[in-house]
């Protein structure tokens, strides 16, 4: 089997050797942030290599039975080369989702913070549920998760809560569940057992390398000091050292309580700060070239991206791809990925 193109692995086997130097040199961990990077480029191109050469051997495996059966029809192994095709395809369909994730901040961390909308406990308990249902999906994926602030409801669910989620990829991933979720249920709030419908926004924004071109005036800044009254976990501390920030030329507003000292954790909410203006930059720069070539910007923080329904029928349906589902719990319970591969593909 010849490779190519994208598959090009004797090119990618050279980076792989020339990234390995680098992590064998006495000063790589110097620079904490570029050596995290090299190593996620390492194993991201480690994780291909070894997918596209097991596929190989599984292909080339398959070609030498079917060249026996060419001689002599055997029920039984027929049987077995059309099961191993049907794995065949759902593995080459892995690998074409994994080759997709080529984005400029694809393979980093990411921020993902959720936000309930109007309605009060019953879009703070829908909040709560999207929190669950991302840290159920992080597991499954064996990424690790430190939450960065987290903000109860008055009187239940979540106010707010910010994630830092850690793993290879975790952004390419989780980048197209940036928008309002929309749930339809009976409510539990409700002593009428009433239908309600409630909203909640997700965020994500890449952890991307420091950029000296970003510069934030003090000035600009609207910091505030208060208790940690999250229920996040042994991670968040209970004294007066959470942080919140205000960027008051953007409006853009983080917090962070995860870290044991005030120090610390100003430090990590301007990192994030940080990482949302380069962001909002980036986006600012795409729209003004979309303008300038005549394309609509889709862009849209404020656009309704899936529905769950819980009643009178149950489904969950992606408004951008049209994919749906009718097992809402299992959606719930971190199932989502249906989602996230429907929409990488639609942006080929």
């Amino acid at each position: 089997m010849v490779y190519g193109g994208d598959f090009d692995i004797p090119k990618k086997k050279e980076e792989i050797e020339k990234l390995q130097k680098e992590t064998e040199d006495n000063s790589f961990w110097n620079d904490r942030e570029k050596a995290e990077s090299t190593l996620k480029e390492l194993n991201s191109l480690k994780e291909l290599v070894k997918s596209v050469e097991e596929l190989k051997l599984e292909i080339e495996s398959n070609i030498e039975v079917l060249k026996l059966l060419e001689i002599e029809i055997d029920n039984n192994l027929y049987e077995e080369i059309v099961n191993s095709t049907n794995e065949l395809q759902e593995k080459v369909e892995k690998l074409n989702i994994l080759l997709m994730l080529n984005g400029p901040y694809d393979k980093n961390d990411c921020i993902l913070e959720i936000h309930p909308g109007a309605g009060g406990t019953e879009s703070c308990d829908w909040a709560s549920m999207l929190y669950r249902m991302y840290l159920r999906w992080c597991e499954k994926k064996k990424y690790k998760v430190e939450i960065l602030d987290y903000q109860d409801g008055e009187e239940a669910g979540i106010k707010s809560v910010s994630l830092l989620i850690k793993g290879l990829n975790a952004y390419g991933y989780l980048k197209n569940e940036k928008g309002v979720h929309r749930l339809v249920r009976l409510s539990p709030f409700d002593s009428n057992n009433r239908r309600h419908t409630s909203f909640a926004s997700v965020e994500i924004t890449p952890e991307i390398e420091q950029d000296n071109t970003i510069e934030i005036d003090e000035k600009d800044l609207k910091i505030d000091v208060y208790r940690s009254t999250g229920a996040g976990g042994q991670g968040v501390n209970t004294t007066d050292s959470a942080v919140r920030i205000t960027h008051l030329p953007t409006k853009i507003v983080v917090t962070c309580q995860n870290e044991r000292s005030q120090i610390q954790n100003k430090e990590q909410a301007l990192k994030v700060l940080k990482n949302k203006l380069m962001l909002r930059k980036i986006e600012e720069q795409e729209e003004e070239l979309n303008k300038i070539k005549g394309i609509q910007s889709n862009i849209d923080f404020g656009s309704q991206i899936r529905s769950y329904v819980m009643h009178p029928y149950s489904m969950v349906k992606d408004h951008r791809t049209n994919i749906e589902t009718s097992n809402v719990s299992k959606v719930l319970d971190g199932d989502i990925d249906l989602f996230i591969e429907s929409n990488l593909k639609k942006g080929l």
